[in-house]
């Protein structure tokens, strides 16, 4: 069976670059189609791999500006021929899944969410982003032909696997899809219990508008607590700026040195509605509770009360009564890694290995 995968983008290393990750090392051989690749980016997670990629590689400074170029990435996407492989494995938050496949050859798309601008963020992706008064009154034209291509590109995958019930339901409701749900993995062998538990309170992630840090910033200048924020992004300065002297902001660490900050935190703070957030089961995974906004994949992963606690609404009025609640409760450190241990990559691997065995099999049959 001669297999591709596709990914959107290769130039950051984040949550669907570590599913990607591990489609890699259940199939090593396979090549990958992208449209853009940054090996240093990625921390070289995918150096060794044939990696094809699209006309915008060529684009001056496109690893770093990928994001002004969306109108021309379904073009990008399709000028890909796929028509000498058996099955497509696509990894998608936007365009990938959008390829084109011949009947022959069985297209499973892993779906991290339908195109969230084209859809139920388009309104904030406008309002929170940093462009001209011009850009913002075009925007909604490039956003409305966005959204016709990613309905109409919807159908081209053979069979969906969601990365949550979250997704699951957005996959529903905008691509009229049923889907498999199969969690993101966890390489839960990188994390391990600290009996070295320090004072400080943490935030894993880079710093976007969505991502509501600026909350918890404001929660823990009046609290004063200790909180470490790990990673970096477009908010990063106007967060500091916003900080007290008890917030310390780390930038990127490596993977290493981010367990380390894991496992000796009070808890991770998890302020975000993300469509799975792979950053409460690293914490999980090394026996720290999390702290969520209870919303989105979050609730499929933090059972409230033992490995972690909810607030419900993104303030930092709430944020600063989930604190005080927390340090009322007592957690078990094995329990919650236990918890995580389900999350396993090699669970991941053997569920979509199984997945994709049967459906290949159905396929094959049917044709």
């Amino acid at each position: 069976m001669k297999i591709a995968l596709v990914h959107d983008y290769l130039v950051q290393y984040g949550g669907a670059e570590r599913v990607l990750e591990a489609f890699c090392e259940m199939f090593p051989n396979a090549p990958i189609y992208t449209m853009v690749y940054d090996e240093k980016l990625t921390n070289g997670a995918f150096k060794g791999h044939t990696i094809h990629t699209s006309f915008l590689q060529k684009v001056p400074l496109v690893s770093s500006h990928h994001r002004a170029y969306p109108l021309l990435m379904p073009v990008a996407i399709e000028q890909f021929d796929l028509s000498a492989y058996d099955l497509v494995l696509s990894d998608s938050n936007s365009f990938a899944k959008g390829v084109l496949t011949n009947p022959n050859t069985l297209h499973i798309t892993y779906c991290h969410t339908p195109m969230r601008y084209a859809w139920d963020d388009c309104h904030r992706h406008i309002r929170e982003f940093k462009y001209s008064k011009i850009t913002k009154k075009l925007l909604p034209f490039g956003i409305n032909y966005l959204r016709l291509w990613d309905k109409i590109s919807s159908d081209r995958p053979d069979i969906y696997i969601a990365n949550s019930k979250f997704v699951a339901s957005r996959i529903k409701k905008y691509y009229n899809q049923e889907a498999t749900i199969i969690n993101p993995p966890v390489s839960s062998d990188n994390f391990e219990i600290s009996d070295k538990i320090e004072d400080y309170y943490l935030i894993v992630g880079r710093a976007l508008p969505y991502k509501r840090f600026d909350i918890v910033i404001a929660a823990f200048n009046e609290m004063g607590l200790p909180l470490k924020i790990i990673g970096k992004g477009p908010e990063t300065e106007k967060l500091k700026k916003m900080s007290q002297k008890n917030i310390e902001f780390l930038g990127y660490l490596s993977d290493k040195e981010t367990s380390k900050y894991y496992s000796r935190c009070k808890a991770l703070i998890f302020p975000s509605e993300e469509d799975f957030g792979i950053t409460p089961l690293e914490a999980m995974a090394s026996g720290r509770p999390v702290i969520a906004y209870k919303g989105g994949g979050a609730v499929e992963t933090v059972i409230d009360n033992e490995t972690g606690i909810f607030f419900k609404e993104q303030s930092s009025a709430s944020v600063m009564e989930a604190v005080k609640r927390f340090d009322q409760k007592k957690f078990d450190p094995e329990k919650i890694r236990r918890h995580a241990l389900g999350f396993d990559k090699n669970l991941f691997k053997k569920k979509m290995n199984d997945f994709i065995n049967k459906e290949y099999e159905n396929f094959k049959n049917n044709r």
